[in-house]
């Protein structure tokens, strides 16, 4: 009997149904579709080879104004040399929390890509997340005035 894969580790007979309760679509957006998110490369490049940045000890903040209006879109990126896996997906969230508190700051119709450096997880973690937020602040103000 060949057995097939299936998302939740188990195997099937080929053609059967799953047995498992889980869906196989899903109503949630693509993370490609989100609202407010970067996520194809071409956006990344365009913000990185066509933007303006501004960057501190730990963080840089690239940003691009678009003829296309609408709300701010964010990117983030975590190079592996900020950390393992573990360390880059706790540095994305924090810094995801951190702008979300800062939306009020960000300006209709930009892209912004924020990159960490290396260091910041250690520091992040040793400073507390009201400095990760002062940072996230500080470039904001600075892509401003600079604008």
């Amino acid at each position: 009997m060949r057995v097939g894969p299936c998302s939740s580790g188990g195997g099937h007979a080929a053609g059967s149904a799953c047995p498992h309760s889980h869906s196989v679509t899903s109503d949630a957006p693509s993370p490609s579709n989100r609202r407010g998110r970067l996520s194809r490369a071409a956006e990344f490049d365009a913000v990185t080879h066509l933007g303006r940045a501004v960057g501190g000890r730990y963080l840089t903040l690239r940003y691009r104004a678009r003829e296309d209006g609408g709300e701010a879109r964010i990117g983030y990126a975590v190079p592996r040399r900020v950390g393992n896996a573990v360390e880059r997906n706790s540095v994305k969230r924090r810094l995801r929390e951190a702008m979300a508190r800062h939306a009020a700051s960000l300006a209709p119709a930009t892209d912004y890509v924020v990159i960490a450096r290396p260091g910041i997880a250690g520091t992040a973690d040793a400073r507390g997340f009201d400095w990760l937020c002062d940072q996230v602040a500080e470039l904001l103000r600075s892509a401003e005035t600079a604008r």
